[in-house]
């Protein structure tokens, strides 16, 4: 595909790992912030291709994993009302609450429903006048427009009976959050390309002058992942901390501005819970007032919620840099995708899902884990590719069934 094999090209992406090998004198600490980039890692293998002394910590970068259990637990009361059509990008449906998710609330007769845009939410309320509908809004800055358009357009059609549970996290204040924990061990950040492709990159500067950390805007394709290393790699050798842009083919200083015009009608600036991390200030958007009688949470006044988060779960560890998820004692035993109990193994971006499905076998034979780095193939076989035998073996998926749809953050 046009763009996208371009940037999956094992000759190249052995020229940037030369220079990378090249570059590195000491040891660094890197943190890739979404975790679309974190799956890509960790399925090309580029974590270990990577020079020893270059670590890569898995940040909090998955809308679906950082949901609030207090929101998920609100979203399965709101699902098992009657009356209620639930409305949610299909990566949502098996994210736990406490005891239950929303394929067990679908199972149990409540109307839980897929959808594949906002708008297709908006769509079904049009149809079903004398029903509330609600479609569960999470994500960063880049699901956060479309789901903005669609609550201006509900108030511009006058449709009533639509709603957005809201739970819209912010990526610059985590970025803060995570710097200011007396545990952070990042010395350099890769940005979420598709977020800053919405917002653009002037939140940055200030970050990166007042932690003296590089940030450079990445892509999520092999290259793009090694050339942010590279270019991070390289102003932490040079003693360097500034905002670099990576991933220009995507990304504007300015952002967009139409979308950031939306979001500012729409929505405004909220402290905002995170799962497994805590209340992060400014951290996620709520809807203004002009819009908050669209608010499902108003609407359905869920309040008193009990939530409790299973003990051998640690998912908030992993989503803060402080531990790999095969180090939890429950990974691939208690948890699993089929059984998790955490967002963070079900999660299409989360990266115990990563782990699961790209390195479960690897880390369960200690003969692999000390085998020589190589160069891998990220995309299809080509005659110049390196042999078989240079390449790291991948752990295919295990046969599960594929969720209805999925969110992107």
């Amino acid at each position: 595909m046009k763009y996208i094999d371009e940037f999956q090209d094992p000759e190249l992406a052995r020229r940037l790992l030369d220079e990378i090998h090249a570059t590195v004198t000491r040891p660094w600490a890197l943190m890739e912030v979404c975790g679309g980039q974190t799956h890509s890692i960790i399925r090309h293998g580029i974590d270990q291709l990577l020079p020893e002394q270059v670590e890569l910590i898995h940040g909090p970068g998955c809308p679906v994993c950082v949901t609030p259990l207090e929101v998920i637990d609100k979203a399965l009361e709101i699902a098992s009302r009657p009356g209620v059509i639930f409305c949610s990008f299909g990566d949502m449906l098996r994210v736990p609450g406490t005891g239950r998710d929303l394929f067990q609330v679908r199972g149990q007769g409540g109307d839980v429903r897929v959808v594949y845009s906002p708008l297709d939410a908006l769509r079904i309320a049009e149809q079903n006048p004398g029903r509330e509908v609600v479609f569960f809004g999470i994500g960063f800055e880049t699901t956060a427009p479309p789901n903005a358009m669609t609550v201006h357009q509900a108030r511009r059609l006058g449709i009533r009976n639509f709603s957005l549970l809201v739970s819209h996290v912010r990526v610059p204040p985590a970025i803060d959050a995570i710097m200011r924990s007396p545990d952070c061990r990042v010395q350099g950040f890769l940005a979420a390309g598709h977020v800053c492709s919405v917002m653009g990159t002037a939140e940055y500067p200030e970050l990166a002058a007042r932690y003296r950390v590089p940030i450079v805007v990445t892509g999520f394709e092999p290259l793009d992942i090694l050339e942010g290393v590279r270019r991070t790699v390289l102003q932490l050798e040079r003693g360097e901390h500034t905002v670099d842009n990576a991933y220009p083919r995507a990304v504007q200083a300015g952002g967009n501005p139409a979308a950031r015009a939306m979001l500012d009608d729409v929505f405004e600036v909220t402290d905002r819970a995170w799962r497994g991390i805590g209340v992060i200030p400014d951290s996620g958007w709520r809807l203004s007032e002009r819009y908050r009688d669209y608010d499902a949470e108003i609407r359905f006044s869920v309040e008193g919620i009990d939530t409790r988060e299973p003990a051998e779960c640690r998912s908030g560890e992993v989503l803060q840099g402080l531990l790999k998820p095969h180090e939890c004692e429950a990974f691939g035993t208690l948890c699993t995708p089929r059984s998790p109990l955490g967002a963070t193994m079900v999660s299409s971006e989360g990266a115990c899902a990563a782990y699961y499905l790209y390195r479960r076998l690897d880390l369960a034979s200690p003969g692999r884990r000390g085998q020589a780095r190589s160069v891998p193939t990220p995309g299809p076989a080509s005659p110049d590719a390196p042999t078989p035998d240079a390449v790291p073996s991948t752990v295919s998926s295990p046969n599960l069934p594929p969720l209805e749809g999925s969110s992107v953050v």
